[in-house]
């Protein structure tokens, strides 16, 4: 069985907005659509390093901040004429809390 981390309440994250969670391996975006989903990506752009949880939230996409790469937040592929991905993780909302799937994160996850 998968054990999740909470790392938080839903409402803190404002709707087409985003939060970090720094692990031992890096830090997490959790982003929180205008519908309330939530996904968790890699916060590192493949191209040229750019913060995502920085980037703008429309539907289920991120642009990054820097130069515009467009990352589909199901999958983590670039979309467009863009290559690359990031990785996505486990996410889960129970009772208006974000859960994160520990064995992704790593054992060191402080939010």
């Amino acid at each position: 069985m998968t054990s999740f981390i909470d790392i938080g309440r839903l409402k803190d994250i404002p709707r087409q907005g985003a939060r970090v969670v720094k692990t031992a391996q890096g830090c997490v975006a959790v982003f929180r659509t205008a519908d309330d989903r939530v996904f968790a990506l890699d916060d590192r752009c493949p191209h040229k390093g750019g913060p995502l949880s920085e980037g703008i939230v429309h539907g289920d996409r991120v642009t990054c901040p820097l130069h515009n790469w467009v990352f589909d937040m199901n999958s983590g592929a670039a979309q467009g004429a863009d290559e690359g991905a990031v990785r996505t993780y486990r996410v889960l909302v129970e009772d208006g809390r974000i859960l994160l799937d520990a064995r992704q994160l790593g054992r060191a996850a402080v939010a």
